[in-house]
């Protein structure tokens, strides 16, 4: 980033839009501002009301797309009801698309082209890369299918060489798979909903979910999908919630921005 400063007199920006007022929206936003000013990137926060509509949404988005200081964009989901979170996500420039989200970016890295990928996969997989190295022919176990972790999180295993399986809310015998995976990732939303049982003996377990619960005291206490305190007896490495999957998120958001700088300034990502 340094260079890009001192070459092209560039600081990346991002981009972070926020409607409405829910709480955990709010912390998630304000987090992502802390990192960017840390990481030594410009932060332009876009806090709207609950009643923007769609319209006006939409020309914020095209107002920042034209913004040369606007390198990224991220559109904090979910959107309120009303709002077309596939359309608003698609109005992104995919240049700017930080969030990796948009169609066009999800088809390149279907298809194995360079692409602004999703930052918790994305997340995911550079803990994995640190843990194991070379992932040929580990069977990989990804137990939930969305748009934002379980799909594309498939497609980056896939490239690295790994027999890949997804289970989803069809799937028949989702803990007999589980038992299956080398590699087992978690991201249902479904708290604690694997465990020990499922998994196999020394796998590396990667829990992407995070729920906020309040215990028998009446305080309050953040669990993952995977209940951790049976997965950590079977698993030979798994990532803790929080501040396992979390920070990583926020480190591949700021990479993210950083690659889009380059390639908006230089045209090439390094």
């Amino acid at each position: 980033m340094r260079a890009l400063h001192d070459e092209h007199g560039v600081t990346p920006g991002l981009a972070v839009i926020l409607v409405g007022d829910d709480p955990a929206s709010e912390v998630y936003v304000r987090n992502k501002a802390i990192q960017t000013h840390h990481a030594g990137m410009r932060s332009f926060m876009h806090m709207l009301p609950e009643t923007t509509s769609e319209a006006e949404l939409l020309a914020l988005i095209e107002r920042l797309n034209h913004d040369p200081e606007i390198h990224g964009i991220l559109v904090q989901l979910p959107l309120p009801n009303g709002l077309d979170a596939r359309r608003v996500t698609n109005a992104i420039q995919p240049e700017k698309d930080v969030d990796g989200l948009g169609e066009i970016n999800a088809g390149r890295l279907a298809i194995g082209l360079p692409s602004l990928i999703p930052c918790t996969p994305l997340g995911c997989l550079l803990l994995l890369r640190d843990q194991l190295g070379d992932m040929r022919g580990k069977h990989a176990v990804v137990i939930g299918a969305s748009n934002l972790v379980g799909k594309p999180l498939a497609q980056l295993l896939l490239a690295e060489g790994c027999t890949v399986s997804i289970a989803h809310i069809h799937t028949q015998d989702t803990a007999a798979l589980a038992r299956q995976g080398d590699i087992l990732v978690v991201a249902t939303g479904c708290r604690e909903l694997v465990r020990g049982g499922w998994i196999k003996p020394g796998a590396t377990v990667i829990d992407v979910g995070i729920t906020r619960v309040t215990t028998e005291t009446g305080k309050t206490r953040l669990v993952g999908d995977v209940v951790f305190d049976e997965a950590v007896k079977v698993a030979g490495r798994i990532t803790p919630v929080p501040g396992g999957v979390g920070p990583m998120t926020i480190a591949c958001l700021l990479k993210n921005t950083l690659t889009a700088a380059r390639l908006l300034v230089t045209g090439k990502a390094e």
